[in-house]
């Protein structure tokens, strides 16, 4: 999905930006905000990606605190020297009993509960936080650093695919049983969201590479 921004905005645009692999990724364990670093190959993808989005030419760099965020972050920071902002606001979900356990033990233990979530009804995923309340830390977090950019300006935010899926419908004013709608992310890809005349748009979606397999918490 691409697009340009003719409207009178201030032609903003928002670059959200999923972590590199990590081990637990390719067990498909959930992570939520356990603090899991990347694998040898997560590293490769985000010096990679890192090369791309410097292109950009970002004017700041905010991220989760989580380790498999920083050490993607740092990756674009050592190109373009930038300072990153870290905030626990942009950390995965927090699912509580779910977090540790692979995609098939999560459907064997609490498979009403996954599959309402599937639906788009609120669930607390093992105990942890609604989707919205995702959300409702993270949204405000990325606009208020989005503000401060200059008429045409660049914000690089790197996170979680969860984190990343529930930010992009709230800015875009999604009703959240539609949030799943916008589909997964693959490691070290990302979506970029524009600023036009009635809000922000989303302009592309899942690049930064040929279609991969999503391996994460949000699937």
């Amino acid at each position: 999905m691409s697009g340009t921004d003719t409207g009178p905005g201030r032609g903003r645009r928002i670059v959200l930006w999923r972590h590199g692999q990590t081990a637990w990724n390719l067990e498909r364990r959930f992570q939520g905000s356990t603090d899991i670093e990347l694998t040898e190959t997560g590293v490769n993808q985000a010096r990679r990606a890192a090369r791309l989005l410097a292109s950009l030419k970002p004017d700041a760099i905010i991220a989760s605190d989580l380790k498999r965020a920083v050490a993607t972050a740092h990756q674009l920071a050592s190109i373009t020297r930038h300072d990153i902002t870290f905030d626990a606001a942009l950390r995965e979900t927090y699912a509580g009993v779910w977090q540790g356990l692979t995609h098939d033990e999560i459907i064997g233990q609490y498979g009403e509960q996954y599959a309402a979530w599937k639906r788009g009804e609120p669930v607390r995923r093992g105990g942890g936080e609604l989707e919205t309340e995702v959300a409702e830390r993270a949204a405000p977090f990325v606009l208020g650093h989005a503000d401060k950019l200059p008429s045409g300006g660049t914000l690089v935010v790197v996170s979680h695919g969860g984190t990343i899926r529930t930010t992009i419908g709230r800015l875009l004013g999604l009703e959240a049983r539609h949030w799943e709608s916008l589909g997964g992310l693959s490691n070290c890809c990302w979506s970029v969201l524009g600023e036009g005349a009635r809000g922000w748009r989303l302009l592309e979606h899942n690049a930064g590479t040929l279609p991969e397999p999503v391996l994460g918490d949000d699937d």
